[in-house]
């Protein structure tokens, strides 16, 4: 009779031999035939479901050890400059094993993040060798979700409404996550029988609706790079601050920064003067100085693909994804107090009514007097400085005296002038939502923007003068069906907007100026900023409609925008200020260039919009019930958006839950009317609505009507519409249902 192992000799021989452990190679090694090897694979079924064994394959493996050849992926050296890893597969009881990457004559060298098929050898417990044999391919796709735990391991349902399927994770796969926890994955291995892909868990994210997930799951979503490729990153690091050789001294002028209280970058410093031409009575020189970027970002580095990659920063309530690394974005090109940086500059002449005389750029070294916020220039301009202010007071009020005279050139231009107030969200230490308000706005905040105006004017027209290729930022008229659907709205609301004639900024300035006051105010003010076209980036110059500007460029923000960056070497190469210019390669690139950082800036607004929205559902969220003012800023087949006064939130009406009759679209009047009341709601309408639900997972706000215009509803008011009888009926609210939570956070 054939003899069965025990259980404790199979363990020993799998250890012994661990490139020989498929199920026919442990029969073999202990003479096992015929039927006894289903006593065998019993003893092995047992060992798996105990734990002892973990099945991959067709092979088996002590779960407490790695196989000698295993996919790990590089964490990156330690203090001393070694390598480590850690494998993508454990299902061990204890902690995770640390692998030291031992290198090779002819081995390419690693970085954090890189995957490789490596030979490793314990050698000691929980520590082993690795021997890199290849690089593994491209790295697997993510999906971020929230994880639901069953006996067969779980699934995880993805956070993305588009996503239309679920996440398969194999009892070993799961990194012990919890019920509902938020977690991300990667695709491991085929489909299931049921069709769904299966997924490791490699990260766990705690609570889905907590703080730190809500910006994360935008950075997902929209696929925004946030972590730096090792090479980028030890270019940032080796960088070196540019000497004074070649440049200009600004060091004399007095210039300092203005930025939010809380900016993460300062990229612009300005100063202003009295212009001492007796040519120019009352005119002034400003100057605009931003960081020198290009000095450290060279073309064609590891840096630059990097930052061309991301386009731009994107910044969110608690983190920015930056485009450059901190080393460069908030040190060496950040315009610190006190602190000697290299710059590109532009001094810029104004007469006394605003009009730009000329310009001149130079490459120069600046050093900042102070780092202001806006609060405390405004505070210092209305006569309250502070200790830190009270110095620069005479520099203070002539840059401000500047900055009415650009604001006198600005009403003869009459770019458009949008009431579209900016929200605020404050998080306390861990991230939780304190408050939500509108931010403040000062004239020092008008002072900055004007100055960046002018400044992104001057390149605009200098490169073209020099007619060296540039990026240019362009803003097209509206598209005359959009116009025509404002005007329409406008003599609803009992306003004109004048017919027959070459649109001008001005024209839409005076149809906002008749609504001023009026309850039509935030009707117009929507109605006109969604008949505008979307900005972008282009070789070619369009103009720029809004501003009311024939040439217009970004130049003010390399820190933070890629076009700008682009701007900054063409202008080198222009004046020959260096070998870090715009090339000829990138030249020939130039209409990709423009567009691959137009779509970068509309991903990285679409996840800050995004973001917003899930921190305004958690503020929201323990509120459920409450009543809030609010104005209908949408219509859509499915039902009404509203926009809530206090919180500038937007949420959805649902149409099923308006009274019991058939509502009637009208796409053109953007109007829903009831076929046997004549309830109408319209775009622009007061209401009072109470919150039905808020899911900060996913941004949804769900509301309900219960007065419009201080009126309640006619009839029964909140009673759930019941629609046509029959099946076809159910369908269509089912698919109205469907399509107003699919739309629900995506409709801007």
């Amino acid at each position: 009779m054939t003899r069965i192992p025990s259980k404790d000799e199979i363990l020993a021989w799998i250890s012994d031999n661990p490139t020989l452990s498929a199920k026919r190679d442990i029969a073999r090694a202990f003479g096992i035939k015929g039927a006894a090897r289903i006593d065998l694979k019993r003893i092995l079924r047992e060992m798996e479901d105990a734990g002892q064994l973990a099945k991959r394959e067709r092979s088996y493996r002590d779960p407490e050890r790695l196989p000698p050849v295993s996919v790990v992926q590089v964490t990156g050296p330690d203090g001393q400059g070694d390598l480590w890893a850690k494998p993508l597969e454990w299902s061990g009881e204890g902690a995770e094993p640390r692998i030291l990457m031992i290198p090779r004559d002819g081995d390419p060298a690693l970085g954090a993040g890189d995957r490789v098929l490596a030979r490793v050898t314990e050698v000691e417990d929980g520590r082993y060798d690795g021997r890199m044999i290849r690089r593994v391919g491209v790295s697997p796709a993510r999906v971020l979700g929230v994880f639901r735990k069953s006996a067969e391991g779980g699934r995880i349902v993805p956070v993305d409404k588009g996503a239309d399927r679920e996440w398969l994770v194999p009892p070993g796969a799961t990194l012990q996550a919890k019920d509902g926890e938020l977690v991300e994955a990667e695709a491991a291995g085929p489909r299931t029988r049921m069709g769904l892909p299966t997924a490791r868990i490699i990260t766990r994210l705690g609570d889905p609706s907590g703080p730190r997930a809500v910006s994360l799951i935008a950075i997902h979503q929209f696929g925004i790079p946030d972590d730096f490729p090792p090479e980028a990153l030890a270019e940032a690091e080796a960088a070196t601050e540019p000497g004074p050789e070649g440049r200009q001294d600004l060091t004399g002028l007095p210039l300092f920064t203005i930025d939010p209280v809380d900016a993460r970058d300062r990229d612009d410093a300005v100063c202003a003067e009295a212009d001492p031409d007796p040519g120019n009575p009352g005119g002034f020189v400003l100057w605009v100085v931003i960081a020198d970027v290009a000095a450290f970002v060279r073309p064609g580095s590891a840096l630059d693909r990097e930052a061309r990659r991301r386009g731009n920063s994107t910044y969110f309530p608690d983190r920015v994804v930056p485009m450059l690394p901190e080393r460069l974005s908030g040190d060496l090109c950040s315009l610190h107090e006190g602190v000697p940086r290299a710059v590109l500059a532009v001094r810029m002449r104004i007469d006394a009514d605003g009009r730009k005389l000329d310009h001149r750029f130079v490459r120069g070294m600046m050093t900042s007097r102070a780092s202001l916020a806006y609060e405390e220039a405004q505070a210092a301009a209305d006569g309250q400085p502070s200790a830190r202010t009270a110095p620069l007071m005479p520099h203070i009020e002539t840059l401000f005296a500047a900055y009415r005279a650009l604001a006198r050139a600005r009403e003869r231009r009459q770019p458009l002038d949008l009431d579209l107030p900016e929200r605020r969200i404050e998080l306390d230490e861990a991230g939780r939502v304190t408050s939500v308000a509108f931010r403040d706005r000062f004239d020092a905040h008008k002072l900055i923007e004007e100055f960046m105006v002018l400044a992104n004017v001057a390149a605009a027209e200098e490169l073209t003068t020099l007619r060296t290729p540039l990026i240019f930022r362009v803003h097209e008229e509206p598209a005359p069906e959009k116009l025509e659907a404002l005007r329409e709205i406008a003599e609803a609301s009992s306003l004109v907007l004048a017919k027959g004639q070459v649109l001008k900024t001005a024209h839409l300035n005076r149809l906002l100026a008749q609504a001023e006051g009026t309850d039509a105010d935030d009707l117009i003010n929507m109605a006109t900023l969604r008949s505008m076209q979307q900005a972008y980036y282009s070789p070619e110059n369009f103009g720029h409609f809004g501003l009311a500007l024939r040439s217009y460029a970004h130049f003010t923000s390399p820190i933070r925008r890629y076009a700008d960056l682009v701007v900054h070497r063409a202008l080198i190469a222009a004046h020959r200020w260096g070998s870090d210019g715009l090339t000829p390669a990138e030249i020939d690139v130039l209409d990709q260039t423009a567009q691959q950082v137009s779509d970068t800036e509309r991903r990285s607004m679409s996840a800050e919009r995004d973001t917003v929205d899930r921190y305004l559902a958690a503020w929201l969220s323990d509120r459920v019930g409450a009543e809030f003012a609010g104005r209908i800023s949408g219509i859509q087949r499915f039902g009404a958006f509203v926009k809530l006064d206090e919180s500038g939130a937007d949420g959805l009406i649902p149409i099923r839950t308006i009274g019991r009759e058939f509502f009637h679209y009208d796409a053109r009047s953007q109007s829903l009317m009831g076929a046997d009341t004549g309830l109408t709601l319209t775009v622009g309408q007061r209401v009072t609505v109470r919150l039905a639900e808020a899911v900060p997972v996913t941004g949804g706000i769900m509301l309900e009507l219960v007065k419009i215009a201080g009126e309640p509803l006619p009839g029964s008011g909140r009673a759930m519409r019941k629609g046509p009888v029959g099946r076809r009926g159910v369908r269509e609210r089912s698919g109205r249902d469907a399509a107003a939570r699919k739309v629900v956070r995506r409709r801007k």
